[in-house]
Protein backbone atom coordinates (compact mmCIF):
# COMPACT_ATOMS: atom_id res chain seq x y z
CA UNK A 1 0.00 0.00 0.00
CA UNK A 2 1.30 3.70 -0.96
CA UNK A 3 1.28 6.50 1.97
CA UNK A 4 -1.49 8.08 -0.50
CA UNK A 5 -3.88 5.26 0.02
CA UNK A 6 -3.39 5.15 3.90
CA UNK A 7 -5.02 8.67 3.84
CA UNK A 8 -7.83 10.37 1.80
CA UNK A 9 -8.28 14.05 0.85
CA UNK A 10 -10.62 15.96 3.00
CA UNK A 11 -13.82 16.42 1.12
CA UNK A 12 -16.27 19.38 2.20
CA UNK A 13 -18.91 16.35 3.14
CA UNK A 14 -15.91 13.66 4.76
CA UNK A 15 -15.28 17.18 7.17
CA UNK A 16 -18.68 18.02 7.97
CA UNK A 17 -19.82 14.59 8.60
CA UNK A 18 -16.95 13.79 10.90
CA UNK A 19 -16.98 17.14 12.74
CA UNK A 20 -21.28 16.60 13.26
CA UNK A 21 -20.49 13.37 14.19
CA UNK A 22 -17.83 14.39 16.91
CA UNK A 23 -20.09 17.24 18.47
CA UNK A 24 -23.25 15.93 18.15
CA UNK A 25 -22.04 12.27 19.87
CA UNK A 26 -19.68 14.50 22.56
CA UNK A 27 -22.81 16.21 23.75
CA UNK A 28 -25.25 12.85 23.38
CA UNK A 29 -22.18 11.23 25.32
CA UNK A 30 -21.84 13.67 28.37
CA UNK A 31 -25.45 14.42 28.20
CA UNK A 32 -26.22 10.29 28.85
CA UNK A 33 -22.73 10.49 31.78
CA UNK A 34 -24.68 13.75 33.81
CA UNK A 35 -27.98 13.51 33.47
CA UNK A 36 -28.45 9.11 33.58
CA UNK A 37 -30.69 9.25 36.47
CA UNK A 38 -33.63 11.76 35.21
CA UNK A 39 -33.13 10.27 31.97
CA UNK A 40 -33.60 6.71 33.09
CA UNK A 41 -37.04 7.46 34.48
CA UNK A 42 -38.41 9.31 30.94
CA UNK A 43 -37.32 6.73 29.33
CA UNK A 44 -37.99 3.60 31.36
CA UNK A 45 -34.21 2.62 30.25
CA UNK A 46 -31.94 1.72 33.09
CA UNK A 47 -29.29 4.23 34.63
CA UNK A 48 -26.16 2.14 34.41
CA UNK A 49 -26.62 1.38 30.79
CA UNK A 50 -27.15 5.53 30.40
CA UNK A 51 -23.97 5.95 32.12
CA UNK A 52 -22.21 3.69 30.32
CA UNK A 53 -22.97 4.49 27.23
CA UNK A 54 -22.24 7.89 27.96
CA UNK A 55 -18.73 7.17 29.31
CA UNK A 56 -17.65 4.63 26.50
CA UNK A 57 -18.91 7.21 23.64
CA UNK A 58 -15.73 9.51 25.39
CA UNK A 59 -13.03 7.60 23.67
CA UNK A 60 -14.74 7.30 20.42
CA UNK A 61 -15.40 11.00 20.19
CA UNK A 62 -11.82 12.03 21.04
CA UNK A 63 -11.14 9.71 17.98
CA UNK A 64 -13.74 11.60 15.69
CA UNK A 65 -12.55 14.85 16.91
CA UNK A 66 -8.38 13.44 15.68
CA UNK A 67 -10.00 12.70 12.56
CA UNK A 68 -12.12 15.65 11.72
CA UNK A 69 -9.17 17.86 12.38
CA UNK A 70 -6.57 16.28 10.21
CA UNK A 71 -6.27 17.56 6.75
CA UNK A 72 -5.99 13.85 5.28
CA UNK A 73 -7.44 11.62 8.06
CA UNK A 74 -6.28 8.09 7.81
CA UNK A 75 -8.13 6.01 5.30
CA UNK A 76 -8.87 3.08 7.86
CA UNK A 77 -9.52 5.45 10.74
CA UNK A 78 -12.35 6.63 8.59
CA UNK A 79 -13.46 3.32 8.22
CA UNK A 80 -13.21 2.27 11.59
CA UNK A 81 -15.90 5.04 12.57
CA UNK A 82 -18.21 3.98 9.92
CA UNK A 83 -17.91 0.25 11.19
CA UNK A 84 -18.32 1.31 15.00
CA UNK A 85 -21.32 3.20 14.00
CA UNK A 86 -22.80 0.78 11.78
CA UNK A 87 -22.28 -1.48 14.84
CA UNK A 88 -23.77 0.87 17.25
CA UNK A 89 -27.33 1.37 14.91
CA UNK A 90 -27.73 -2.64 14.94
CA UNK A 91 -26.77 -3.22 18.95
CA UNK A 92 -29.61 -0.50 19.53
CA UNK A 93 -32.40 -1.69 17.16
CA UNK A 94 -31.28 -5.53 18.70
CA UNK A 95 -31.64 -4.00 22.36
CA UNK A 96 -35.17 -3.57 21.85
CA UNK A 97 -35.83 -6.80 20.82
CA UNK A 98 -33.63 -8.73 23.47
CA UNK A 99 -35.48 -8.01 26.22
CA UNK A 100 -32.52 -6.98 28.41
CA UNK A 101 -34.01 -3.53 28.65
CA UNK A 102 -37.99 -2.99 28.61
CA UNK A 103 -38.33 0.78 27.78
CA UNK A 104 -41.34 2.95 27.56
CA UNK A 105 -42.94 4.10 24.47
CA UNK A 106 -40.56 7.47 24.93
CA UNK A 107 -37.58 5.25 25.42
CA UNK A 108 -38.37 3.14 22.17
CA UNK A 109 -38.63 6.07 19.94
CA UNK A 110 -35.54 7.66 21.84
CA UNK A 111 -33.36 4.67 20.79
CA UNK A 112 -34.59 4.50 17.41
CA UNK A 113 -34.48 7.95 17.15
CA UNK A 114 -30.55 8.24 17.81
CA UNK A 115 -29.50 4.80 15.89
CA UNK A 116 -31.49 6.44 12.88
CA UNK A 117 -28.86 9.71 13.48
CA UNK A 118 -25.93 7.38 13.66
CA UNK A 119 -27.10 5.04 10.56
CA UNK A 120 -27.09 8.72 8.90
CA UNK A 121 -23.27 9.59 9.74
CA UNK A 122 -22.51 6.45 9.10
CA UNK A 123 -24.06 6.60 5.61
CA UNK A 124 -22.40 10.44 5.07
CA UNK A 125 -19.23 9.19 5.86
CA UNK A 126 -18.86 6.68 4.04
CA UNK A 127 -20.14 8.94 1.05
CA UNK A 128 -17.47 11.47 1.61
CA UNK A 129 -14.79 8.43 1.95
CA UNK A 130 -16.30 7.08 -1.44
CA UNK A 131 -15.60 10.55 -3.10
CA UNK A 132 -12.00 10.05 -3.58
Amino acid sequence: MTATAAVTPRTPLLARALQADAILTGGFAVILAAAAAPLAGLLGLPEPLLRWAGIGLLPFVAFLAYLATRPAPARRGVQAVIAVNALWVVDSIALLFTGWVDPNPLGVAFVVAQALLVAAFAEFQYMGLRRN
